[in-house]
């Protein structure tokens, strides 16, 4: 299995400690680099699929990117579709099965182009999640009370960076 290839998101929260008698203030430690700071409001451009390298199907809604280290980014998506529409548009587009990386929760990678150790921190891939596994509900909109509240599948793409094959 490449469960090694599988990124796993956690937001840390950083807590300054302040001492009594201490002459500065303790200034808190940096935050983890996430996506470029956009104004309060102001919504992130979701990229070209020239620029993610794949087609995007028509069911999934853009939430965010992220810095994934070494000048890449990953770019999720919300959809309505079920798991298994998603794998098999991908099995179509990409002309390639694919591999299930995970039965429970079920997680399908599609490599989109070669893994280079030394300039990348995660293979250029698509990776489709189903977020209703067990009973859940979803994945949580991130904007409140927007339709839907949910999407049962989630699909993370981490495009080639350039120069790249």
């Amino acid at each position: 299995m490449r469960a090694e290839a599988v990124v796993a998101l956690i937001l840390g929260a950083t807590v300054a400690v302040a001492h009594p008698g201490a002459q500065q203030p303790v200034a808190p430690a940096p935050r983890p680099a996430l996506a470029a700071a956009a104004p309060a409001g102001v919504a992130e451009a979701p990229p070209t699929e020239v620029a993610l390298g794949v087609g995007v199907p028509a069911t999934a809604v853009f939430l965010g990117s992220f810095n994934a280290g070494q000048g890449q980014r990953y770019y999720l998506y919300g959809s309505t579709a079920s798991f298994a529409d998603l794998v098999t548009y991908y099995r179509g587009v990409l002309k390639d099965r694919g591999e299930l990386v995970f039965d429970a929760p079920a997680v399908h990678m599609f490599d989109t182009g070669r893994f280079r150790e030394e300039a990348m921190a995660f293979p250029p891939s698509v990776t489709v999640k189903d977020y209703t596994w067990g009973g859940k509900g979803g994945y949580l909109n991130p904007v409140r009370g927007a339709q839907p509240a949910r999407y049962p599948t989630i699909l993370q793409i981490v495009p080639a960076t350039a120069g790249t094959p």
